[in-house]
């Protein structure tokens, strides 16, 4: 990943920089891998060697300081890249800071028509990868290094890719910015595309998230139940019309909502689940594409005879087709009631058509209400996100999110976190260290269950890992990162949190309610807005104070 390290690495490639004018343009190649990792450490010096020689400029993050600035230059270098080379080893592949930078890239690529283009290069690693980044990653080919003598091979393959990338390169004036070594591009004429160990479309072997982080698998033992899992299921018992299940970042929404599903289907429920972390920009580019793309994703998973396209009559407008579509063709020919789930709702907050989209979810509400015998009467939502829906809705009335089943996901209890250290062996030994732990990270779900892995495993005192915890290149380094990166992005969010380290209440409800969606703050309201755990408190006071 993009890590920070001294400017006296001796053993990083030092060619003297050069400024760059119109008519050299070198292609800027931002490379991600993760520090920590031997192997990707030393391929990215070798690739780095091999670009810089060929006339490429790579940034790589040796030189900058920790804090905003530095997240403010990360996501400005793989904002203005021409390409993206994240390196992919089975420890990469779970490094949250590097799944949020090839996120970054995605969606930078996809409102600049293209670019950056992501080369992924796979590092001993053929894994199946956790989302968000198989979603992203998963469609594209990509290289693969085995061992030491394939150093050459893959840099030599992917300059060749960069190459023909560049051929269609509009003209552009560059830059340079701390730490991006530009070198005068050489003339290079067309080089035929060398197929080095890029990869053919295979089956992936699963990767196990287990204890370090995504959704928590439905055989997991270390899955705590808690009060809104029996709300859930007990809704769909009732079969309500819609539920939905709020709460911040990193909580456990998918995993809970993976569980209510698994309920539903062993009650005879037909099921169908729609994650938009997986709709890409193309999905989501007009309410039509957007409809489209969720007729065709149920018309898949419930096995449906029919194509939406065959049904899809353009002149109908996209909201009649859709709600046609899942009256005649999904709830008229299911033979049992429907449980949709829609994750990561907070996504189409953002769309200029999310109001008629929500607002054709909220009819089919009041429809069953009048109509107790219909289609609708069959259908089950159930919504799963983070984001207050009211800051992005202005007209409520036509909204689901102020209707059906409200389930409220909140962070481990005492006798929550006494039960999970219990499952990992009970490496809290005593109910003094608990209460340590407990003050440190707060019943955070992820942090949690990261930690007592780590304890479990690795067996530091608590007293090391309290220390360990905060530092930059520590156990979650990755995770608080994220975190710099997120808030570099804006200003007034960075000010906001500057007060509330500072004792004093959120400055605006729209900056307490994003705060507090990201799972960085907690708290009731602007007034008791709080870090929401101490280490976060720690970290970011470094930081940001």
């Amino acid at each position: 990943m993009l890590t920070s390290g001294s400017s006296n690495d001796s053993t990083a490639p030092t060619p003297t920089p050069v400024t760059v004018s119109v008519g050299t343009q070198p292609v800027r190649v931002v490379l991600l891998y993760r520090r920590t990792c031997a192997l990707e450490e030393r391929l990215v010096w070798a690739l780095e060697r091999h670009l810089i020689r060929e006339g490429f400029a790579v940034f790589i993050d040796r030189h900058l300081a920790m804090g905003v600035n530095w997240a403010a230059e990360i996501e400005a270098q793989i904002r203005t890249a021409d390409a993206v080379v994240p390196l992919i080893s089975a420890v990469s592949a779970i490094s949250e800071m590097l799944c949020f930078e090839v996120e970054n890239a995605h969606e930078t690529a996809q409102s600049q028509k293209g670019r950056p283009k992501l080369f992924p290069v796979r590092v001993g690693f053929t894994g199946g990868l956790p989302e968000p980044l198989a979603g992203i990653l998963d469609p594209i080919q990509y290289l693969l290094w085995e061992d030491k003598d394939d150093d050459t091979g893959v840099a030599e393959a992917l300059t060749n890719l960069l190459r023909a990338m560049a051929s269609a390169k509009p003209a552009v004036r560059l830059v340079p910015s701390k730490g991006l070594r530009l070198v005068p591009r050489p003339a290079v004429q067309p080089v035929p595309r060398i197929p080095f160990r890029v990869s053919e479309e295979r089956p992936l072997e699963p990767l196990s998230l287990e204890a370090i982080g995504g959704a928590v698998a439905l055989t997991s033992e270390f899955y705590i139940t808690r009060s809104a899992d029996t709300e859930l299921r007990t809704a769909l018992v009732r079969n309500d019309s819609i539920i939905l299940v709020k709460g911040g970042r990193q909580i456990g929404k998918t995993s809970m909502l993976a569980r209510g599903l698994q309920f539903a289907r062993e009650r005879g429920a037909k099921v169908a689940l729609t994650d938009f972390q997986k709709f890409n920009a193309s999905n989501l580019e007009s309410v039509g594409s957007f409809y489209l793309s969720l007729a065709e994703s149920i018309s898949d998973q419930l096995e449906l005879k029919v194509l939406p396209s065959d049904t899809w009559d353009e002149k109908r407008g996209p909201n009649v087709n859709f709600e046609r579509f899942m009256r005649k063709e999904v709830l008229g020919h299911l033979n049992a009631p429907l449980v949709w789930g829609l994750d990561e709702v907070d996504r189409l907050f953002v769309c200029s058509y999310a109001s008629e989209v929500f607002g054709l979810f909220r009819s089919w509400h009041n429809e069953r209400a009048l109509d107790p015998s219909g289609p609708w009467s069959g259908l089950t939502l159930a919504i799963a996100y983070a984001t207050e829906a009211h800051l992005f809705i202005t007209d409520m009335n036509q909204s689901p999110f102020n209707v059906g089943t409200r389930l409220s996901l909140d962070d481990f209890d005492r006798s929550q976190l006494k039960d999970l250290n219990k499952r990992y062996g009970s490496p809290l030994s005593t109910d003094d260290e608990l209460e340590r732990f407990h003050v440190l990270i707060e019943g955070h779900p992820f942090l949690s269950r990261r930690s007592l892995h780590q304890m479990a495993t690795k067996k530091p005192s608590l007293a090391d890992f309290e220390t360990e915890a905060a530092r930059d290149e520590g156990i979650f380094g990755d995770h608080l990162r994220r975190i710099l990166v997120l808030l570099a992005k804006d200003h007034g969010l960075t000010d906001a949190l500057r007060a509330v380290l500072k004792g004093q209440a959120c400055p605006t409800p729209e900056s307490f309610y994003r705060l507090r969606s990201a799972g960085v703050i907690s708290g009731s309201s602007q007034q008791d807005a709080r870090l929401r755990c101490q280490l976060y408190a720690t970290y970011l006071s470094r930081h940001l104070l």
